[in-house]
């Protein structure tokens, strides 16, 4: 019998599975399984990657100083209030354990990004999954759900992987029915897209309370899923908490490098945002045409809605017949649906195509 073994929480843990890159016996894949931007890496992130080949026996900066002033002039932010990290996974797994742990309670939506029950369940926090109405976010279950043992409720927005965009007068209300020892953390990994002229990501709420923070990250929209950097957004009291536990190399010299290349590619998030809108709309219409259920999505990915968990199963082999690889959902909870990103427009055009087929055919 083995001696050693983990606190019990982290035997509730079910690994996290990434989306898949290949398909055996197809040599050309199409992969739109992990919400990757359409175009790559941006040109500038390229060139600054390759020169820091010289410099790979140097420790990076270890507070990510010049990415940290190169985001907040972009965004307008304070940048001592900034922290970079491996990752916006990183940044979140850095504020539960910093202020979750055993006997306190975590709040998620049902559906909301799997890492945060995880990253829960590591520190070790009961993770509340709140159910909700239609693939929506539900304020008042969620503020109904929140304890004496409370201390963080987590909300994507847009959440991955329904896409659907919480209005900004709910995220208020949710914020303004929170304790102020409840963190609301609001995830924005796919800010960039969303094309509600009301919405915020979370930087005036960041702001304006002690208790909301944002995070953020590269791997959408600036194409740098590789480098594994994300941000997040603090009050200072929060920030300086992070900074205490945080690694001190945790953002490395290349993708300090390529982020910041990235955020001053001209065009470039213009250019993705009018793509991913003009194709999300076109990859929508054609897939409901074919009589599949699209939920409405202000990230750069569809949810695709085929009523029954056997359909979703041979529609995906279907598309990975062609060498399309999408995102099952069963570990969401919603096996009957398969997550489609908005690549190129060759790629839609395959999509349609391909699943226009499956549906004529079923």
């Amino acid at each position: 019998m083995n001696a050693m073994l983990p606190r019990p929480t982290i035997l509730t843990i079910e690994p996290y599975a990434p989306g898949a890159s290949k398909v055996a016996g197809v040599n050309r894949i199409t992969k739109l399984s992990s919400n990757e931007g359409a175009f790559g890496p941006p040109p500038g992130a390229m060139a600054a990657f390759i020169e820091t080949a010289a410099e790979l026996h140097r420790y990076p900066d270890g507070g990510s100083t010049e990415l940290r002033e190169a985001i907040g002039a972009r965004f307008g932010l304070d940048p001592a209030r900034i922290i970079c990290g491996a990752g916006s996974d990183e940044i979140l797994l850095h504020l539960i354990m910093s202020y979750g742990g055993e006997g306190t309670e975590l709040i998620m939506s049902a559906h909301g990004f799997t890492m945060y029950d995880i990253t829960g369940r590591y520190a070790g926090c009961q993770v509340i999954k709140v159910p909700e109405r239609d693939l929506k976010p539900d304020v008042d279950a969620m503020l109904a759900a929140v304890g004496p043992r409370t201390r963080m409720l987590c909300l994507a927005n847009p959440n991955n992987p329904t896409g659907y965009l919480l209005p900004q007068s709910e995220v208020a209300r949710l914020r303004a029915g929170l304790r102020d020892d409840v963190m609301l953390v609001l995830d924005a990994a796919y800010a960039e897209y969303v094309t509600d002229p009301t919405y915020d990501a979370g930087a005036a709420m960041v702001d304006s309370a002690p208790n909301t923070v944002m995070t953020r990250t590269f791997s959408k929209i600036f194409g740098l899923g590789g480098m594994r950097v994300g941000w997040g957004y603090f009050p200072a009291h929060i920030a300086d908490i992070i900074n205490r536990i945080r690694g001190p190399f945790n953002v490395n010299i290349a993708a300090q490098a390529a982020a910041v290349a990235a955020l001053a590619e001209p065009g470039w998030v213009e250019k993705s945002i009018a793509h991913n809108t003009e194709w999300r709309a076109r990859l929508a219409a054609a897939l409901e045409a074919a009589g599949i259920r699209i939920w409405p999505s202000e990230g750069n990915f569809l949810l695709a809605d085929f009523t029954t968990a056997e359909r979703a199963k041979a529609a995906d082999a279907a598309l990975k017949a062609r060498g399309v690889i999408v995102r099952g959902m069963g570990g969401y909870g919603l096996p009957h649906c398969l997550r489609i990103t908005v690549g190129t427009g060759e790629e839609c055009n395959l999509v349609a195509d391909t699943l226009s087929a499956f549906m004529h055919a079923v």
